[in-house]
């Protein structure tokens, strides 16, 4: 999850300045005008902006085709390769697309907050689409402080991939559920040169390796964000200390510095030199996604999944995660917004769009409904995130209005931690939680009127 703070604050303090398009108008009952009635029926093309490319484009561009068969009279216009800054630069410009996709959740907060993208409550009052069929964690992550301008189209969700070859090696019989078990495994794991530098490793705990990252971690022991006003309470909640001291007696294990030479020495997590999927990393935190790398770049690799260890005092986590994806919205300068949402609504409840999707990206489908469909295709490491993906004690980020900023200011801590540099690790915490808080005062003066 990535941000640029410049793009989201010059968004805040922005877009509710730019003049609004929009031809959906109401019906005679005060709700929005359908598809049918808005435009006096005639046929339109709406614009569809997402950050697929290649492959993955064409993925999604065969669900769009699926959709336009569906409906006639609205033709749609994919432009691929768009990131959060573009789809902000236009929306600022007063000529954003009908519709946009995100890849990055962090970005919803400006997006709803500051009315870049338009409420859906009315859409989806009239058209009473359940909203019970997405998980907890989705509804989390596709709206902010009460307000619904996003609904989710795929999940990514996070588990332990681990080595089967190299367990057998070390006498290892099942993954392990708790972390000191996966400490012990680790050391197991662990091989060496003669000149002491690392040749495998048995699990990173680096923070800034591949998927190993605060975040996404997290769950395993149950550590919270913020407060139930929105507080950041990084400081007071004592699963960050229990995550931290467990981290770093396992980086202290293998050296800071050791790791950091195998780490560049390591290949890169986005190609067929993934330190997993040669066997330079025996277990690794990674999303559903990495299934369809291996099956592509190393099919023989021997492999398993599994949710991620849990804190030895919270057991019951066992079988959760940490999930996010993608979100769909309406940009307030949209032209369309009655076809927008068509899509919209198409592309993030259908479960046949959805499975469709699932099966050619290799993601979660972010319904009940699709996950119970036939057609949907799992093989067994894949179904192993399908079931994180529904556990009660799942979870996600949660959505602010200062963006990945709160997130930023944790890993820049955590350089620090790791290495070495922190003495006190509690009031290092609760100095993250002051600059926190220090940023969103600032931010929610911003929007203020």
């Amino acid at each position: 999850m990535r941000t640029l703070l410049g793009s989201t604050v010059a968004l805040a303090a922005t877009v509710g300045l730019t003049a609004c398009g929009g031809s959906s108008g109401s019906n005679s009952s005060g709700s929005p005008a359908s598809a049918a009635q808005a435009d006096n029926g005639k046929p339109v093309t709406i614009t569809f902006w997402s950050g697929y490319t290649s492959r993955e484009k064409g993925v999604f561009d065969s669900v769009l085709k699926d959709f336009t068969a569906a409906h006639p009279n609205i033709k749609v216009k994919s432009v691929g390769g768009i990131n959060d800054d573009k789809i902000v630069q236009a929306i600022r410009g007063g000529n954003g697309p009908d519709v946009a996709l995100s890849f990055q959740t962090d970005y919803l907060g400006n997006y709803c907050g500051a009315g870049a993208w338009i409420d859906l409550k009315p859409y989806i009052e009239r058209d009473k689409v359940d909203l019970s069929q997405l998980p907890a964690p989705v509804r989390a992550f596709s709206e902010f402080n009460g307000k619904r301008c996003a609904m989710p189209a795929l999940a990514d969700v996070y588990g332990l991939y681990y080595n089967k070859k190299l367990f057998r090696q070390a006498g290892i019989t099942s993954p392990p559920k708790t972390t000191s078990e996966l400490t012990a495994d680790a050391k197991k794991l662990t091989q060496r040169n003669p000149d002491g530098s690392l040749k495998v490793v048995g699990f990173n705990p680096t923070f800034g390796w591949y998927e190993m990252v605060h975040a996404h971690a997290a769950p395993s022991f149950g550590a919270k964000w913020t407060d139930a006003s929105g507080k950041s309470i990084l400081g007071t909640d004592p699963g960050w200390a229990r995550m931290l001291r467990w981290q770093k007696a396992l980086v202290d294990y293998y050296g800071f510095d050791n790791l950091q030479r195998f780490k560049a020495r390591a290949g890169d997590e986005w190609t067929a030199s993934n330190a997993f999927e040669t066997g330079k990393v025996a277990m690794n935190i990674d999303g559903e996604y990495r299934t369809a790398f291996i099956s592509k770049e190393h099919p023989e690799l021997d492999y398993g999944t599994a949710p991620m260890p849990v804190d030895d005092a919270h057991p019951e986590l066992y079988g959760s995660g940490y999930v996010v994806g993608n979100t769909l919205g309406i940009p307030r300068t949209s032209k369309h917004q009655a076809q927008a949402w068509e899509l919209i609504r198409y592309l993030s409840t259908d479960p046949g769009a959805l499975t469709k999707l699932s099966n050619g990206l290799k993601n979660v489908p972010t319904t009940t409904t699709s996950l119970a469909d036939p057609a949907l295709k799992a093989n067994p490491q894949f179904k192993t995130f399908l079931k994180i993906f529904t556990n009660p004690n799942t979870s996600t980020t949660p959505i602010t209005i200062i963006g990945a900023a709160n997130q930023e200011l944790f890993q820049t801590f955590l350089q620090k931690w790791q290495s070495g540099h922190v003495t006190n690790l509690e009031d290092g915490l609760k100095n993250v939680d002051k600059e926190i808080e220090a940023q969103m005062a600032n931010a929610t003066a911003g929007q203020a009127p």
